[in-house]
């Protein structure tokens, strides 16, 4: 599997695609970036297959960069403690119903739904 990092730098039309110290490319929009890639390396290297490449788009933020970065880390850990909340919920649903606690009872000690504590038990 082929890999390439790509940066894309802003300019009034859309994004450039540098690969280096060479633009290979420009795109309106970055969704379109990748495949963008794939098309300019079809038509300079048309014998060669580009589909399975992992071609990853790096946009050029300036400072922005950092903000980016700590807000994709900050959603990266909520979602970690997500996970986290999720499989405690359930480990203490399974305790609380062995202990003979009713589903009412365990969903008041929990601050959710009944529904939710028959999510949690079946998960």
């Amino acid at each position: 599997m082929t890999e390439l990092t790509i940066t894309a730098k802003r300019w009034a039309h859309g994004w450039e695609l540098w690969k280096g110290e060479e633009c290979w490319t420009q795109v309106a929009s970055l969704p379109a970036a990748v495949q963008q890639v794939r098309d300019y390396l079809d038509t300079v290297e048309p014998d060669t297959d580009h589909t399975d490449w992992v071609v990853h788009v790096v946009p050029e933020l300036g400072t922005l960069g950092a903000d980016v970065a700590a807000a994709r880390a900050a959603t990266d850990a909520a979602a970690d403690a997500s996970r986290e909340a999720a499989r405690r919920s359930r480990e203490v649903v399974r305790e609380l119903r062995a202990e003979g606690y009713s589903v009412a009872d365990t969903a008041a000690i929990l601050g959710v739904s009944r529904g939710r504590i028959s999510q949690l038990a079946h998960c």
